[in-house]
């Protein structure tokens, strides 16, 4: 593909997500597919692309001195400088000649002569003169906001909530691409079996250190390997492993998931389980619900029971008390997975955070009916706010004494992850900065055998 049409492409993926709304790694997926994208210009068009969106207000900083009437300019404008800057700054393979001279044509055939000379002298300002220096930014959030480009009010309430330090060391991690980690169908091969072979196949490949059915892929394309086409490897994050294995799981329970889509974590419940025993798994939409029934399918497992049902009625549809386990992996602002989601900061406000953690709380007192006595419950988020975290849960103890934090959890964590600061008594905050991983909230909730008035 010429670098022309490639930026091209890159370009509308960025102004559809930053003008629709549109998820970066959905379009990105589209557009590889679409053109059939050699490996490197995937790799070039991806790092653009999350590039762009996940600095975009660094770039907005960057950008605004050599700019007049900034909100005068079509939205396709606009990002095609926010575009060219980050390949300018933040890219040094990608000479700058050859970002204005890309950038002059996708002009040309876009707009008009004014916008032409427009956005080549912007760039060549910034070319001459510079990106503003972030020193002049007095007030120590706001910089931190601007440096790292998430919004202020997002630091302002992490700062409040976990300190400057922790805060700025997220903040920054949110900039950099994640690795990609999988998990091992341990009921077809083990983990010792699949690294020797990866190996053998010039993977550069590692256990993780939290889970212990999980591999990172440092190099090589794994979604092509026979492995993970035949139903051995499954894509996930570290931290949403660390869920299956904090379940306490053995073969013939019964287990609810609650929100189960896309599946990761329903089809690693039933691995865990060596395919036996039930896991009956809800999803609100009946289009997701289909996405796990496929992964069950592909993986091999037969006792996963799919249904689409919002979680606060599945008290309508299960005896009371009919489970042993139940993890309910809750609906969420989803600010721990940035990195991979860069869109996610700019699209969230603090009544989302309000209206989820309401909805949090009902589901889990929905569920939470259908616990055996001395079943245990997993609540499990991939967002760092603690009104979705630790206060859903603190409030629900409040109200339901039958029910406590079952303390033997924090004894089963990973030995290094059983120190870490974002460790209270209501459950374990995982920060990206932790081990690399998302952003995550994970505790267990047991019903104990009587009240105590």
């Amino acid at each position: 593909m010429s670098n022309i049409n490639l930026r091209e492409a890159a370009l509308d993926i960025v102004t559809r997500v930053g003008e629709q709304g549109g998820f970066s790694h959905l379009l990105i997926n589209q557009t590889i597919q679409k053109k059939g994208l050699s490996q490197r210009d995937t790799a070039l068009l991806t790092e653009i692309v999350y590039g762009t969106i996940q600095r975009k207000d660094t770039l907005d900083y960057f950008l605004s001195p050599f700019l007049h009437n900034k909100n005068k300019l079509k939205p396709w404008v606009l990002w095609l400088l926010y575009m060219s800057c980050y390949q300018m700054i933040y890219l040094e393979r990608v000479p700058d000649h050859a970002v204005l001279h890309e950038s002059a044509e996708i002009a040309k055939k876009r707009g008009h002569k004014g916008i032409v000379s427009m956005v080549n002298g912007v760039l060549r300002n910034l070319q001459r003169k510079g990106p503003a220096s972030l020193d002049q930014i007095k007030d120590p959030i706001e910089r931190l906001a601007t440096e790292t480009s998430h919004p202020v009010w997002m630091v302002q309430r992490w700062v409040a909530m976990y300190g400057m330090e922790q805060t700025s060391q997220m903040c920054h991690k949110n900039l950099e691409r994640g690795t990609m980690t999988v998990r091992v169908n341990t009921t077809k091969y083990s983990r010792e079996m699949v690294l020797q072979h990866l190996k053998e196949d010039g993977f550069e490949a590692a256990a993780t250190d939290l889970s212990a059915e999980g591999i990172t892929i440092y190099s090589g394309n794994i979604l092509n390997h026979p492995l993970f086409q035949n139903g051995g490897l499954t894509v996930q994050d570290e931290s949403s492993m660390l869920v299956g294995d904090m379940l306490q799981l053995n073969d013939n329970m019964m287990v609810l998931d609650a929100c189960s889509a896309p599946g990761g974590k329903t089809t690693h419940i039933a691995e865990k389980m060596n395919n036996t025993g039930k896991v009956y798994a809800y999803d609100l939409h009946k289009k997701k619900v289909e996405l796990v029934k496929q992964k069950a399918e592909q993986l091999g497992l037969t006792t996963i029971i799919t249904g689409a049902s919002d979680a606060r009625n599945l008290p309508n549809l299960h005896e009371p008390e009919s489970f042993h386990r139940i993890l309910l992996d809750a609906p969420c602002s989803g600010l721990g997975v940035v990195r991979g989601k860069p869109d996610i900061k700019y699209a969230k406000s603090e009544k989302d955070i309000d209206t989820l953690s309401k909805i949090q709380y009902e589901l889990l007192e929905s569920v939470s009916l259908l616990l055996q006595l001395n079943g245990k419950l997993v609540y499990s988020t991939c967002t760092v706010d603690k009104k979705e975290n630790e206060e859903v849960v603190k409030a629900f103890l409040t109200e339901h004494p039958d029910f406590e934090i079952d303390e033997t959890f924090f004894d089963e964590l990973p030995v290094e992850a059983q120190h870490l600061p974002g460790r209270t008594k209501w459950g374990l905050q995982l920060f990206p900065q932790d081990f690399d991983t998302d952003g995550f909230f994970i505790t267990r909730i047991q019903r104990r055998s009587e009240h105590h008035g």
